[in-house]
């Protein structure tokens, strides 16, 4: 294999892992904006989910509690989120601005001390729970040229992140649930004439799309950093996430692509030589908001209705005005 195709497949792996985390928390948020809510609280979230998950991995060494915590510390943070915007009918913006604020304050807190008094800069993950989360041996199919390690070379997170997209699709597309979640999202006032519970729906969707954030954070502590933790871990993913259901158009289908585009964009700055292009890192930085401001630009010429935001997302629903 040629110097440029190890470096090829080199880049395309690299943008594989940095989309993960991504999918993870696009999925979550596309969840729950089909609710009707938008939530910017998704970096937050992710904060949450990956100091629950990290602590939880050091001091039970277990996969399973790194993944639950991780998820119910998600799942904590949009039900904080769920009761100030579908009960108390606070300003969504607000809250999930604060959400943010909240998660990111909280991890970063824990991650100087912990309660037990043990700095976290020398914990590490024990080698058993290193050995879970690193890339599957699928045999023969790890060995394949190319295709095996760009495909059968990725931890259980990964495969677990993809079967979530798909299956959010055929729930979006093909169930009943998923059919009035759609209408709460587009016209809440409708669908509760129709006897659909709305506020229960959007409880539940959003609490579910928060533990999907938490384990997007659980795969950056865990696998990313390498079960070590580190100030800053999350470093604006949330946001491109939020980003990401944009450019994905709320298909969960779309979002494995395109957070497949945004992981390649993300790590394009590692592998754009010095001597070919003296570019700064910054300009990468913001490649990913200038792709999905095009997408934006484009999507509003074209102008079909299934591309938009469901209609009700950002704005609050008062039974009573129906």
């Amino acid at each position: 294999m040629s110097s440029f195709v190890e470096q090829v497949v080199a880049f395309l792996y690299a943008a594989i892992l940095a989309s993960v985390p991504l999918l993870y928390g696009t999925l979550g948020e596309i969840l729950t904006q089909k609710a009707g809510n938008l939530n910017l609280g998704v970096e937050g979230m992710m904060y949450l989910g990956a100091i629950a998950g990290f602590l939880a991995g050091f001091y039970t060494d277990s996969l399973v509690l790194t993944i639950l915590f991780g998820m119910l510390a998600g799942a904590f943070g949009a039900g904080m989120y769920a009761f100030l915007t579908v009960s108390l009918k606070a300003n969504q913006n607000v809250t999930g601005l604060t959400l943010t604020i909240f998660g990111t304050g909280v991890a970063n807190f824990l991650g100087e001390k912990t309660k037990l008094g043990v700095p976290v800069d020398t914990m590490f993950m024990s080698a058993r729970l290193k050995s879970l989360m690193s890339p599957l041996d699928l045999g023969w199919l790890s060995d394949l040229p190319i295709i095996g390690t760009l495909l059968f070379e990725h931890s259980i997170l990964t495969y677990l992140a993809v079967l979530v997209g798909i299956a959010m699709s055929m729930y979006l597309k093909r169930s009943r649930m998923g059919m009035n979640l759609r209408a709460v999202g587009e016209n809440p006032a409708a669908a509760d004439a129709m006897g659909i519970p709305v506020n229960a729906y959007k409880y539940g969707h959003i609490l579910v799309g928060g533990a999907l954030c938490g384990l997007g954070g659980v795969y950056v502590s865990m696998v990313t950093a390498l079960g070590n933790w580190q100030p800053n871990i999350i470093s604006g993913q949330g946001w491109i996430a939020i980003a990401l259901v944009i450019f994905a158009s709320w298909k969960p289908m779309r979002a494995i692509m395109g957070s497949l585009v945004f992981g390649a964009l993300s790590v394009l700055r590692l592998y754009v030589s010095r001597d070919v292009a003296d570019i700064p890192g910054a300009l990468f930085s913001m490649l990913p908001f200038v792709v999905t401001c095009m997408v934006l630009v484009l999507s509003s010429i074209r102008m079909k209705r299934e591309n938009q935001q469901p209609a009700s997302c950002g704005i609050n629903y008062f039974r009573e005005e129906r």
